[in-house]
């Protein structure tokens, strides 16, 4: 959304960060909400890891700030971490099922996924 702001001025982006700050903001009490409304009678509220981490690159970002430095570090390994996660979910994987696989054919099926990428992207440059 941000991205795509940009593209209309200064101040369609300052909405737009404005409006995506706010909904980042809104998980914190409504992820909290839900595991208080939906917890099982059985067990204990599980709230989610992502949510401590969330306030505390918040606290870090507004009061420390050193945090600056290392932020292009962070947001990186974030936006990795959404990427395998995201093509975890539609790929319907999850950890038990990658434990039910095993070592050798992730490892084999990353070895071939590396080739065919190193391969298209040599046929690319090649004949392009």
């Amino acid at each position: 959304m941000v991205g795509a702001a940009s593209k209309f001025g200064p101040e369609a982006l300052q909405i737009a960060t404005t409006v995506k700050l706010a909904r980042a903001l809104w998980i914190i009490p409504v992820a909290l909400f839900t595991a208080v409304i939906f917890k099982n009678k059985s067990r204990k509220i599980k709230i989610p890891y992502f949510i401590g981490l969330f306030i505390l690159a918040m606290v870090m970002n507004t009061y420390v700030s050193k945090t600056a430095i290392i932020a292009p570090f962070l947001v990186s390994i974030a936006k990795i971490g959404l990427t395998l996660t995201l093509f975890l979910i539609g790929a319907g994987l999850n950890r038990n099922i990658l434990k039910s696989v095993g070592i050798k054919p992730l490892f084999q099926g990353l070895v071939l996924w590396i080739f065919i990428a190193i391969v298209t992207l040599v046929m690319i440059m090649h004949f392009n």
